[in-house]
């Protein structure tokens, strides 16, 4: 019982790891995204509220909250495999 804890406490924090880094690289590359449409495409106006008005619309999307699948899927797996390693 003392591994299971040890397991899920450590696996936790390289999830929590995983997880601020993906977040902070979608993110950035969803400004650049902006910021080259801007530069491309838009050019009038203020870019910085732009690419601001931007990102608040992508902090609702739906593909910042698939990035929680971090904490889902590696957890299911675990459990599935421990699951089926003890009782079948």
């Amino acid at each position: 019982m003392l591994a299971l804890g040890r397991l899920l406490i450590i696996g936790f924090l390289v999830l929590s790891v995983v997880y601020i880094c993906l977040s902070l690289y979608s993110r950035a590359v969803r400004r650049d995204k902006l910021e080259r449409e801007w530069d491309e495409e838009i050019q009038q106006g203020d870019r910085a509220a732009f690419v601001e008005a931007g990102l608040s619309a992508y902090d609702g999307s739906l593909r910042r909250k698939l990035i929680l699948g971090v904490y889902i899927v590696p957890l299911t797996v675990i459990s599935a495999i421990i699951y089926f390693t003890n009782f079948h």
